[in-house]
């Protein structure tokens, strides 16, 4: 299988690089230049544009940013869809909205070309490991196809469903993060108020049974939310906006865990 990937940033750089040392023929776009050089000493070929690497690829894997920058790459002038070829699969590891990946999968189809959502979660470290968890929503056979791909860079990949599952699900998964990061700051802060140190307070808690991924974050960045704020709120308040735009067309009630994710986005300055 050819593969292309597009997003060569924090996560999806080492990504790339486990897919080429996994012997794949790899193919590389970016905006900038630069971004490339990291990979001057692979056997990986630069595109000249995203249709150049979709007509080389079999499987194009993006990892960009948002929901604007996947629709932008796939369908816009130059995009991946002109240049791949019947039979090809667009895998959306970006963090985006269903309805975007049911949207491009309806143009993908015209064009004999299937997509799948595959966003996933570990960051940088856990992509250089090998042991990224990819969330995949669309055609079990596609996903099954493209499933060896993945294993360069993830354990586990878990098939959840119909396409947009898995957006839905790491939605979720990152609405409940944003609202552990709200509790977990908010109880080493009380500590402090009461007399015991926000790191003392936080070695325990990581020994106990209410540690959590979100407790351990804010414990590597000085105990407050002020780092974490400046590195991921962004991200984090448009998941939740998302997800929460969800639960309205849905008439779901997301009750507390949205209270809290809200309340820890007021804490970080990026109110939904």
């Amino acid at each position: 299988m050819r593969v292309g990937f597009i997003g060569l940033g924090s996560q999806g750089a080492p990504m790339a690089r486990r897919i080429i040392e996994g012997g794949y023929s790899t193919t590389l776009w970016a905006r900038r230049a630069a971004t490339l050089e990291a990979f001057a000493d692979t056997e990986a070929r630069v595109a000249d544009s995203p249709a150049d690497l979709g007509h080389a690829s079999d499987l194009v894997c993006l990892c960009v940013v948002g929901d604007a920058d996947v629709e932008q790459v796939v369908q816009g002038e130059n995009g991946v869809l002109a240049g791949m070829q019947r039979g090809g699969v667009i895998a959306i590891h970006s963090t985006v909205h269903p309805d975007t990946c049911r949207r491009l999968a309806e143009h993908c189809a015209r064009q004999g070309v299937s997509l799948i959502d595959a966003p996933v979660s570990g960051g940088g470290p856990a992509a250089e490991a090998g042991t990224l968890l990819v969330m995949a929503g669309g055609d079990e056979e596609v996903v099954q196809r493209c499933r060896p791909v993945f294993d360069t860079y993830a354990d586990p990949v878990v098939h959840l469903g119909g396409l947009g599952s898995g957006q839905v699900t790491k939605l979720l998964n990152n609405l409940l993060f944003t609202a552990n990061l709200g509790t977990a700051a908010t109880a080493l802060a009380l500590g402090e108020q009461l007399g015991v140190s926000r790191e003392r307070l936080a070695e325990v808690v990581s020994r106990g049974s209410s540690n959590s991924f979100a407790l351990n974050s804010i414990r590597g960045s000085g105990g407050t939310l002020d780092r974490l704020a400046a590195m991921a709120g962004t991200l984090l308040q448009k998941d939740v906006r998302l997800v929460a735009d969800l639960a309205q067309q849905a008439a779901a009630t997301p009750g507390a865990v949205l209270d809290a994710a809200d309340a820890a986005l007021a804490l970080m300055d990026h109110p939904r």
